[in-house]
């Protein structure tokens, strides 16, 4: 007993429940990422106190700072992605943090914007209930199957 509603195919979940069937994120440019590999601090691959997480170079003579040829590039505006699909996932959407049925409900209007993505700390019972009311209102969720599936 599957009707149509708005050009959408409705399919029942249980008797009486039905729900949208899951849409496709919107039409966008396509996603080009400038640079995909991290920016590494300056000689933290020559000195273990140093972690590589990117800090800028201030000393008066550093090579870096200086932007010297066949020197390690420096973060600048350039390496930006373009407005409109930065934050996006492959699939097209951009990530929503859940953490109950209640923010799922917030996503009713832009499921072809966002996708819903469980938090950490939910438990498994209101996962259960996240899913199947994002299912019904046609909410992608991102990490659907984890602490769901069970080991037999």
């Amino acid at each position: 007993s599957s009707e149509h509603h708005a050009g959408q195919l409705l399919q029942p979940i249980r008797p009486g429940v039905s729900a949208v069937k899951m849409v496709s994120a919107k039409k966008h440019v396509p996603i080009v990422k400038k640079r995909t590999t991290r920016f590494n601090r300056h000689q933290s691959d020559r000195f273990k106190c140093l972690s590589a997480s990117w800090r800028k170079p201030k000393g008066i003579d550093n090579r870096v700072r200086r932007r010297f040829r066949g020197t390690m590039a420096m973060p600048s505006i350039g390496f930006g992605s373009n407005k409109k699909t930065r934050y996006m996932m492959p699939s097209g959407h951009k990530s929503f943090l859940v953490n109950n049925v209640k923010d799922v409900e917030l996503l009713m209007m832009h499921n072809r914007t966002y996708a819903a993505e469980i938090a950490s700390a939910v438990s498994s019972r209101k996962r259960i209930d996240i899913i199947a009311r994002a299912k019904q209102l046609g909410v992608k969720v991102t990490n659907a199957k984890a602490k769901v599936t069970t080991e037999v």
